[in-house]
């Protein structure tokens, strides 16, 4: 009878067969538990393998021995999935974070990237130059993983979606071909790439366009939490109809006990804005004239700062290994009602980390035919996510029952679908569904083409359509 690390013996030797060169590591390896390790501390994968992918050949070599063997296959790039989908028990893992290349063009107007990077590599990177793309919110987030499932953040008003700003996608298919997707050469493959997930293929390279920024006016404006009702009300009209070069998402938070928050404040609920505003500062103090008149804020945190701190400001407050429990849906509106239900779940924040965040999607990516990607809610003016946090395992089903009381309480205000990367373990094919739509009968289509036999499953599964 054949044991388990005998098929995993085996299944090392096949690999090194087809040509793969980078490290492997099993679970009697010393770095396993270390590299297994997900973002999300709740979800614990043991994978038979972990492949650790050196070039666009060892992607190849993973690819087709997975799909020799029919072994469950997963693909890693920084390991911030909210659903721990970058791993898989007993399968084997294409960890792609030594793939670390970053190369600015020569006229500083595109970036291409491998998917090992975090956002803060590539921050770092294109800020030499002054520009940035819609990367997120902290700069700890894997790029392939982000990306793939469309990518918003703090330049989204301005410059759309991170998939507004794709240009093209190396990608490495269920057959181990590698082929290159644009809008010209594997337009479906293209169109499906920009928000279906990791559904298509491994992408290896993707090419980014790069939209001025270097200094930026940003940071929090906090209010006490019994003026949540108001401060919410004002933000839902005040954004929508503020210039496209000042971002700000709404959350509820419980003030962190250090610097640079006043000690009067440290761990109060309260709700607040978090600001980034990318146009004149000669015009600044118009711009945010009305935030400083709202209330007042207890805080006002608004300074200049360089664009990569404010995309790494809480990195350290969220850092691996920590318990997560998710839920999201897209918004158009935030009727009286929704607004009263917020309220009455932000008082009820179980733990110091846990939050609720309203991440503005209008503005540029709303110019965006709606059937011009896979992202299917171009007319959704915000992505709201939902999550339970604490460093203390005890603390899961706290978390749990919080953020599933708090989603289904908002859940008939919203757009129905949600941003696929805040979709959570286990929350089925339904809201799959819901997340793409009248997209969703065309990504089956594309899935039959490039993964007729769904080897890419271990994601916010599309299955290829029959026949």
């Amino acid at each position: 009878m054949t044991t388990a690390p005998d098929l995993m013996t085996s299944l090392e030797t096949q690999l090194r067969a087809a040509g793969f060169r980078g490290p492997t590591l099993t679970n009697d390896h010393p770095d396993y538990d270390a590299t297994r390790a997900l973002y999300n501390g709740m979800i614990d994968r043991r994978p038979g393998l972990i492949a650790r992918c050196v070039d666009d050949a060892d992607v190849q070599a993973v690819v087709r021995t997975a799909a020799e063997t029919g072994i469950d296959l997963a693909v890693r790039s920084g390991g911030h999935n909210g659903a721990g989908l970058g791993s898989v028990d007993n399968g084997i893992v294409a960890d792609l974070s030594l793939l670390r290349g970053i190369r600015v063009d020569r006229d500083a107007t595109t970036v291409r990237v491998q998917p090992g990077n975090t956002w803060g590599d590539v921050d770092h990177a294109t800020h030499a130059f002054g520009k940035a793309t819609p990367s997120g919110f902290f700069s700890t987030t894997g790029v392939g993983g982000l990306t793939l499932g469309g990518g918003h953040g703090h330049l989204t008003r301005r410059d759309g979606l991170t998939i507004d700003n794709l240009l093209s996608a190396d990608v490495v298919l269920a057959d181990g071909s590698r082929v290159t997707a644009d809008e010209d050469h594997h337009s479906d493959l293209f169109w499906a790439l920009r928000g279906g997930g990791g559904n298509f293929g491994v992408v290896t390279s993707f090419e980014f366009r790069l939209n001025p920024v270097s200094t930026v006016l940003g940071g929090p404006t906090l209010w006490h939490l019994d003026q949540a009702p108001e401060v919410l009300a004002w933000y839902r009209d005040f954004i929508l109809a503020a210039p496209r070069e000042l971002n700000g998402f709404f959350a509820f938070l419980t003030v962190p006990p250090a610097p640079p928050f006043p000690p009067s404040l440290h761990l109060e609920k309260m709700c607040g804005v978090v600001w980034c505003y990318t146009g004149d500062p000669d015009t600044a103090d118009d711009v945010f004239e009305p935030v400083r008149e709202m209330g007042p804020p207890a805080l006002y945190g608004i300074q200049p700062m360089p664009f990569p701190v404010l995309q790494s400001a809480f990195d350290a407050l969220y850092p691996t290994g920590q318990q997560w429990y998710w839920r999201a849906d897209f918004v158009r509106e935030i009727p009286d009602d929704a607004i009263a239900r917020h309220a009455e779940f932000a008082a009820q924040m179980p733990t110091p980390q846990s939050t609720m965040h309203l991440y503005p999607i209008d503005g540029a990516a709303a110019d965006v035919p709606g059937d011009a990607t896979a992202w299917n809610y171009r007319d959704a003016n915000w992505s709201m996510v939902i999550a339970g946090v604490d460093p203390d395992p005890a603390n899961a089903g706290v978390l749990r029952d919080w953020t599933v009381g708090y989603w289904e309480a908002l859940h008939p205000f919203s757009a129905g679908g949600a941003y696929v990367n805040f979709l959570g373990e286990g929350e089925g094919t339904d809201r799959v569904r819901a997340t793409y739509g009248d997209h969703y009968d065309r990504l089956t289509q594309v899935k039959a083409t490039y993964d007729p036999t769904n080897l890419f499953h271990v994601n916010q599964n599309i299955p290829p359509a029959a026949g």
